[in-house]
């Protein structure tokens, strides 16, 4: 690895504690901070300190710790103000009883060298007012030395007794699988750490790493395909038109979607097909 983009130890602890001060939840009575983290490293940087992973988990810990001490302390110093306005501050606490913090190489060859991708989740309580029940936010956070890219991504959890509205078969490398849609919009494709889909393909690079997505209108309970890919994607064997555009090396969806019978096959990159079926109309 060039020294230049080594990162040292002490990078990795800021990254943690940028994405911890992203993901602060306000609730009533206390503000939650995340407990949890994936720390995704290059593979040769992650070689590189393995034999001292442990002591940066035990110092990233300790910085953790520190911070929220340091937010609370702050807080109680503006605490009186905050009260005579009718606004009083809240503890900042940590959303799980231990700090939890998970050092990975990279597993799908999407951070260059010097990189680091902190990945964290934050469970939101339910909001019955708002119809909204248990949520997880996920924050991703990558540092390259210069000012953090941020992604967030919140997710209603289903319930247990969640409607199935359909069904998919499939087969990749890893074996048959099937997946229950109990969602209005899924992602289909590869992933990865940056790339969130709710089926995950295990294949070869022609299949993207977000392929399509399946899309139910709530109103009639219809379903439709959004080709997302490079190679294409197939509906009974017909060509699905491409649902993006490409503009200055970014994709926008350009709202064009195909029409999916309630069963039907779909193929990615002619490669691995999955077999659709609904279930439930409502």
């Amino acid at each position: 690895m060039d020294s230049s983009t080594r990162r040292s130890a002490r990078d990795i602890v800021d990254a943690v504690l940028h994405n911890m001060r992203q993901n602060l939840e306000p609730l009533k009575y206390s503000t939650l901070a995340p407990s949890r983290f994936l720390v995704y490293l290059h593979p040769e940087e992650f070689r590189r300190l393995e034999g001292i992973l442990r002591r940066v988990r035990l110092e990233t810990i300790r910085a953790l710790t520190d911070e929220l001490d340091a937010i609370n302390r702050r807080g109680r110093m503006l605490q009186r103000v905050r009260t005579l306005i009718g606004r009083p501050g809240v503890p900042v606490e940590g959303a799980g009883t231990d700090w939890t913090i998970e050092f990975l190489p990279d597993p799908d060859g999407e951070l260059a060298e010097g990189d680091i991708l902190v990945d964290s989740e934050l469970l939101l309580p339910p909001q019955p007012e708002l119809g909204a029940g248990e949520r997880t936010r996920r924050i991703t956070t990558g540092r390259v030395g210069q000012p953090a890219a941020r992604q967030e991504e919140t997710v209603r959890s289903a319930a247990a007794s969640a409607t199935v509205y359909a069904r998919l078969a499939y087969a990749d490398e890893e074996g048959p699988h099937t997946f229950d849609v109990v969602k209005d919009s899924i992602v289909i494709g590869r992933g990865g750490i940056t790339y969130r889909v709710d089926v995950r393909i295990k294949s070869a690079v022609d299949v993207s790493r977000e392929h399509a997505r399946i899309r139910r209108d709530p109103a009639t309970g219809r379903f439709f395909l959004i080709d997302l890919s490079t190679l294409g994607t197939s509906v009974d064997g017909r060509r699905a038109p491409k649902g993006y555009d490409e503009e200055g090396g970014n994709k926008r969806e350009n709202g064009v979607e195909m029409p999916l019978a309630d069963a039907a096959r779909i193929g990615l990159a002619e490669m691995i097909y999955l077999d659709f079926q609904a279930v439930a109309r409502r």
